[in-house]
């Protein structure tokens, strides 16, 4: 086993060279002794033979290189690719099938949580809270780190050769989309089927309550701090899920889209191009001919023919049409819309208070003035319970009072001097 401060040390001094081994990772699993020397090289030009020889020895003894079995290849440390891959942002998409057991392990820890408090197991409920915590952090470490992977996988797929077949540029991005994106996104669906959040909502529900409970029992202020920051990963988790599961679903969801129409054109011209080669330009685009609906690139446009007013005035000079003449209707004196109403504000109110108290103001409007119209009425309701010179208390059963022209469902408005 390497000494950890040896490695370390080893990862300072031979940082480039380690940074370039690891992007070559992505492409070769075992790395040729030619490879190591080229990349140190590449790195720095001006070692000789000796200085790259040097520089190799040094990182093998330093276990950042390890000798494979049965052959005089090397690989990269696993620790080392790990860090190295989680510093530069250079890690590879992971699997939806990871993310899922660690959610569905939240589950199990906020039993193991809930077992202890009802229990008044304090050490069952430090060790489901420490776990709860570590789960947080790997799913949040994940989610990042799938992000960026997504994120590569997009900018490789659009920085391709153009030349390049569609099928094998998005090809990557299609099988994140299946094997990924589309899992991740039941997981963290807010209905039934999903279990991100539910499960979440769960923890985070039993973090706080046993928060609660260890506050009126006195529990210990470092149990207590312990619960309080497990639950606020849980929020934070929540809102950084759904952040990730957004971002991926914009990156992928275009370049997705993008493959699918362009492969329904190419198969459309494709189509179009065999029926002209077989049948001539004029048959198959014909309207009538089978097999030539393209909705994809062709579009079909209406004709319809309309007469001009030249051509009108010739048609009906030539069949002596008059044209008939229609009067239109003007307004009556007696159909002119009623003029608004002179209406004695100041003696409603004083009869209003001569009368109090008052159980319906509405209904006794209605009594007294029930001549005047249903609007300026209303009006007066409205404007009489907004008055602050008396007490007005409205009734919690309604009732209907019928006007001259609309019937009023209210709340009757008592009307009473106030104490």
């Amino acid at each position: 086993m390497a000494n950890p401060r040896s490695l370390i040390y080893a990862l300072y001094t031979h940082w480039d060279t380690v940074e370039v081994l690891v992007r070559l990772s992505r492409e070769f699993a075992v790395l040729t002794t030619e490879q190591v020397l080229g990349c140190i090289a590449k790195v720095a030009p001006q070692m000789d033979a000796e200085a790259q020889g040097t520089a190799l020895r040094a990182m093998v003894n330093a276990d950042i290189l390890q000798p494979c079995a049965r052959s005089n290849d090397l690989q990269l440390n696993a620790y080392v690719l790990d860090f190295v891959r989680g510093l530069t942002r250079e890690h590879e998409l992971g699997l939806a099938a990871v993310l899922q057991a660690r959610v569905a392990a939240i589950r199990e820890a906020t039993e193991a949580l809930n077992e202890g408090m009802q229990g008044a197991d304090m050490d069952r409920v430090r060790g489901a809270a420490n776990k709860l915590a570590e789960l947080f952090r790997q799913i949040s470490l994940q989610l990042d780190q799938d992000r960026h992977a997504l994120l590569e996988l997009a900018e490789d797929a659009k920085s391709a050769d153009a030349g390049m077949p569609i099928a094998q540029r998005y090809r990557r991005v299609l099988e994140a989309y299946d094997h990924y994106v589309e899992p991740m996104n039941q997981m963290m669906d807010t209905g039934p089927q999903g279990t991100f959040y539910r499960y979440l909502e769960d923890a985070e529900r039993s973090l706080d309550l046993a928060f609660e409970q260890l506050s009126v029992q006195g529990g210990l202020y470092s149990h207590r701090l312990q619960l309080r920051q497990v639950a606020h990963q849980a929020k934070e988790l929540r809102r950084f899920g759904r952040l990730i599961a957004q971002q991926c679903a914009d990156t992928v969801l275009p370049l997705r889209e993008e493959m699918r129409q362009h492969n329904a054109l190419t198969s459309a011209v494709s189509l179009l191009l065999g029926q002209v080669r077989k049948r001539g330009l004029r048959r198959a685009l014909s309207r009538h001919a089978a097999g030539t609906t393209l909705p994809v690139w062709r579009n079909e446009r209406g004709f319809r023919l309309q007469l001009g007013d030249e051509v009108r005035a010739v048609m009906a000079a030539a069949q002596q049409y008059q044209p008939q003449s229609v009067a239109f209707p003007q307004d009556a004196p007696g159909n002119a819309p009623p003029l608004l109403e002179h209406v004695d504000e100041a003696a409603i109110r004083q009869q209003l208070r001569s009368s109090l108290p008052v159980d319906s103001l509405l209904d006794w409007l209605h009594t007294h003035h029930g001549h005047l119209q249903d609007g300026t009425l209303l009006r007066l309701f409205h404007e009489l319970q907004h008055e602050s010179s008396w007490q007005i208390e409205a009734s919690e059963h309604p009732e209907t009072t019928t006007l001259q022209a609309i019937r009023v469902l209210h709340h009757p408005h008592r009307v009473s001097i106030p104490e």
